[in-house]
């Protein structure tokens, strides 16, 4: 049998913990007759499982035939993409010919005989969406990864006005909290301010615990061992797993090439990106070992003021957590030993 686990990022595992709430969330959401919500925003930090998650709701959504499904990608001119991708299926394309939809100019391939070719890709997709309606189908869009960037600003801007026209159109975006949180401050987006925001929290214990007993072999209590030591933190699920199975059901054998893997594959990128500031108020918890924010102030002699804004923020970004009144600690495993190894403390 091969490996279960999977060390690529964004690809679906053939293992993985479903987030139960959030996922029927969004299918609930989607599927309705009249939708509650149309976009979705999923955001976490390196590693999290947004790109899984999201996959996870298209191939859901896919099995009906009801729905249509299409992966963007964000380099590119969002709105030529869409249209690109609908054309170039079959049955799409003969529903756009039999709708008189003439494509020709754009190079899809789709003429219509008589009917005067459309040359503004908005109304392309416009009447392209709209004979799906008709076909009582909805269709799910889905970008990975998205940034503040010309393309996806456009895109977002014609994405709004294909809601106000009552078009079977959805919307899933992943991306880090930062470039969340500026996409949605665009002031011309609105909606997207207005869009609810998924913040993947880490997965639940005992069911990363139950499958390494089952996938691995081993008691529950080595399992239940193994499943604190990934925090719940999705990219560490599979890694530890990985390399345990590797190693015949011995974890305890493989901890160095397990933190080696997780810091060279997200934690170097995540203190890079963090600010100095940011950097601080974590080398602070990682040396002086307490999780009371009392004592972290202390130590940075810094007041309440000062402190809360790094602590909303870095908890935003998913690397602590702060659920309990008083306390922060962090999210992702043996980080602490990383961030003191760095900076040489």
């Amino acid at each position: 049998m091969n490996n279960p686990y999977s060390l690529v990022f964004g690809k679906a595992p053939s293992e993985l913990i479903s987030r139960v709430a959030q996922f029927d969330e969004v299918i609930n959401a989607f599927s309705s007759v009249k939708p509650s919500q149309q976009v979705y925003m999923i955001t976490g930090i390196r590693g999290s499982g947004k790109t899984v998650f999201m996959t996870e709701i298209a191939s859901h959504l896919k099995k009906n035939s009801e729905w249509i499904t299409i992966e963007l990608n964000p380099e590119r001119d969002l709105m030529n993409a869409l249209a690109a991708k609908l054309a170039s299926d079959n049955k799409l394309a003969q529903l756009f010919k039999q709708s008189k939809i003439n494509l020709s100019i754009f190079g899809f391939g789709l003429e219509v005989k008589g009917e005067a070719p459309i040359a503004d890709i908005d109304t392309a997709v416009t009447k392209m969406l709209g004979s799906i309606k008709k076909k009582g189908k909805r269709v799910l869009i889905t970008i990975d990864e998205v940034v503040n960037s010309k393309y996806i600003k456009e895109f977002a801007a014609s994405f709004q006005i294909l809601l106000r026209q009552d078009l079977p159109v959805y919307l899933i975006m992943t991306g880090l909290y930062d470039n969340i949180n500026h996409l949605q401050n665009e002031k011309s987006l609105t909606f997207l301010y207005r869009a609810p925001k998924i913040e993947l929290e880490p997965l639940n214990i005992g069911a990363i615990a139950n499958n390494y007993s089952e996938k691995l072999k081993i008691s529950r209590t080595q399992a239940l061992e193994m499943a604190r030591l990934t925090k719940g933190y999705s990219f560490a699920f599979q890694v530890l797993g990985y390399y345990t199975w590797e190693n015949g059901g011995d974890y305890q054998g493989i901890l160095t090439r397990y933190r080696q893997y997780l810091e060279e594959y997200v934690y170097e990128k995540v203190w890079d990106e963090l600010s100095a500031g940011d950097r601080k108020i974590l080398i602070a918890m990682a040396k002086i070992g307490s999780d009371k924010i009392a004592d972290i102030r202390n130590e940075l002699n810094m007041t309440s003021n000062e402190f809360n804004p790094y602590r909303k923020r870095l908890i935003k970004k998913g690397i602590i957590k702060g659920s309990t009144r008083g306390i922060v600690s962090f999210c992702l495993p043996l980080f602490d030993e990383y961030i003191l190894d760095t900076e040489g403390l």
